[in-house]
């Protein structure tokens, strides 16, 4: 995707900000981990932006198997990803909308006229 670069391991950013990242539960996220109680998710997480708090909450309401949310991210607008969870086409299409929503309106428009969108699919990478 333009301008995305891979700031640290796991974590990258369009145009200097944030995009998806590894984002694993740690034991100091106490809220987060009371939060979710038996639901813990075992395996390896993404953090990904949204447009907005009502994709969030539409993401969660419709696949809370894959997506979900803990009290440290109450009011921004990122999903966490449960990634042994979702299939590759959905993270793809979610990578792609990520990007959209955090790139410069008109590299995000420049890429829209690049790669219009497909009936199978999210717009091709």
């Amino acid at each position: 995707m333009p301008e995305t670069e891979e700031r640290s391991p796991g974590n990258w950013r369009v145009a200097g900000r944030p995009l998806v990242w590894e984002r694993p539960l740690r034991k100091s996220d106490v809220a987060a981990l009371e939060a979710l109680g038996a639901e813990v998710p075992e395996g390896p997480i993404l953090g990904a932006r949204v447009p907005d708090e009502g994709a969030k909450h539409a993401l969660i309401a419709d696949d809370p198997a894959v997506y979900f949310t803990t009290p440290h991210f109450d009011g921004y607008p990122a999903v966490l990803v449960r990634l042994d969870a979702i299939g590759e086409p959905e993270l793809a299409e979610l990578i792609v909308e990520a990007w959209l929503a955090q790139a410069p309106k008109k590299l995000a428009k420049q890429y829209l006229a690049d790669h219009p969108a497909r009936d199978d699919g999210p717009p091709a990478a």
